[in-house]
């Protein structure tokens, strides 16, 4: 498995003493064996340092489960990817957005 890859895995994980997430670049690759690692990891906020062990385990994707339909997962999986416009855009729009659906629904 990529060495990056296990790097941000490891950032998902927050810290026991004061719980932020740690940093992808504050986290060490010690060594590792097969499916076994060994990571050293420094909370960005507190600057506690700890040992990480884990079990990476490269396999099978795990099973999608969702109430959409085979058009429906088509549909989406061939649709344009966000970018960073479309996000500021919604942001905008939710930031001046007063709550009123009815409104926004009648509109043409």
């Amino acid at each position: 498995m990529e060495e990056r890859l296990i790097k941000r895995l490891m950032a998902v994980i927050k810290c026991r003493v004061c719980g932020r997430h740690y940093e992808v670049d504050n986290v060490n690759i010690l060594s590792h064996d097969q499916d076994l690692w060994f990571l050293s990891a420094i909370c960005p906020a507190c600057r506690t340092r700890c040992l990480i062990a884990a079990i990476v385990k490269e396999g099978r994707v795990p099973e999608v489960i969702t109430d959409l339909t085979e058009a429906e997962l088509d549909r989406f999986r061939n649709a344009a990817k966000l970018t960073a416009d479309d996000v500021l855009d919604m942001h905008n729009f939710l930031d001046n957005f007063a709550g009123d659906f009815s409104r926004l629904f009648s509109q043409n």
